[in-house]
């Protein structure tokens, strides 16, 4: 899979998820794919400072994007 197809794949996974983030104050945005395909994202708003962020970002986020692109090794807050 090329790089710009993860890339679309993980946009396409964000935006399924960013209603639910967006209906508590918060969002996302995709920062990096790195070469390894770890995935970094910034949570936004209320998801920023929340203290279930964390898991969000593992139970929520992580695993819409690991659906879509099982080759994902993780995905990690900036």
């Amino acid at each position: 899979m090329e790089k710009q197809e993860i890339l679309d794949k993980v946009n396409l996974a964000i935006d399924s998820i960013r209603p639910y983030l967006q209906d508590d104050g918060g969002d996302i945005e995709l920062v990096e794919v790195t070469d390894d395909l770890t995935v970094k994202v910034h949570l936004q708003g209320a998801c920023g400072s929340c203290p279930h962020s964390l898991m969000t970002l593992k139970n929520g986020v992580e695993q819409a994007i690991r659906r879509e692109i099982p080759e994902i090794k993780e995905v990690v807050g900036v």
